[in-house]
């Protein structure tokens, strides 16, 4: 189905439906998965077009983001955990849900005008520097709505903290590889908690280790996990209002 068939048949939907929040939900649905087709299919110019053709049909950037991006690519974390895609189309995923948000950016101040769903500071853990799964991320972060500030490759405890302090994030994501470099992110959670600034700051980790040997969340003292790219923003955001709540 195209996008044009999408809009007419939705159309003629809401024409006879006087629930007008089913019918966008509706509209989301069939948006986010032509948005997935497209993702797939690592067809960047054609969810560029969708992007194009939804903001022109009067579609908020928010709305195109949050209803119909998102869950695009939570479909495309599910799959990966099923090995049902390759890592080289979540890693594309990630570079279109970049193309689609800077889209919006492009054809609408209303997305840099909102206020980011959240900060976070990101980086790999002193050691390591396997950056791939820190880049997709990244764009699955950006898409959603979040202002990240990201720290590279080697990234010491200190730096950490301190650019959390300094850019106002509530949350501190930290990859790691293997289970060598893994260990040094315990000194990132005793740096936390040896300047009291736990109800402050939450733990989130990530990387392939933590999915082959998920113990080692707790061993390093973590607050959080996502077992994928995709499902990063939702786990980031409960540890944000943990401490917005000021829940330990």
């Amino acid at each position: 189905m195209t996008w044009n068939d999408t809009k007419l048949s939705l159309s003629s939907n809401a024409c006879c439906s006087s629930n007008r929040m089913k019918w966008i939900f509706s509209m989301h649905q069939a948006l986010s998965e032509l948005m997935l087709q497209h993702i797939i299919k690592s067809d960047r110019t054609g969810a560029v077009h969708l992007t194009e053709s939804a903001i022109s049909e009067g579609i908020p950037c928010r709305e195109l983001l949050d209803g119909v991006l998102l869950p695009a690519l939570q479909t495309c974390g599910t799959l990966w955990e099923k090995r049902e895609i390759s890592l080289a189309q979540i890693f594309m995923s990630g570079k279109i849900a970049e193309a689609v948000f800077e889209e919006c950016q492009d054809r609408q101040a209303e997305v840099s005008s909102l206020p980011p769903r959240g900060i976070i500071v990101l980086g790999n853990i002193e050691d390591d520097y396997h950056s791939l799964g820190r880049r997709i991320v990244i764009s699955f972060m950006q898409a959603a709505g979040w202002r990240v500030h990201d720290l590279g490759e080697d990234v010491t405890a200190e730096t950490f903290v301190e650019a959390a302090l300094r850019h106002g994030a509530h949350v501190i994501g930290v990859s790691a590889m293997m289970h060598s470099t893994a260990m040094n992110i315990l000194k990132v959670r005793e740096l936390i908690d040896r300047r009291g600034l736990h109800d402050q700051l939450k733990l989130a980790v990530g990387g392939a280790v933590f999915n082959w040997r998920p113990e080692l969340v707790e061993q390093v003292g973590a607050d959080g996990t996502s077992a994928s790219a995709a499902g990063a923003d939702a786990e980031c955001m409960r540890l944000q209002m943990a401490t917005e709540k000021g829940a330990p």
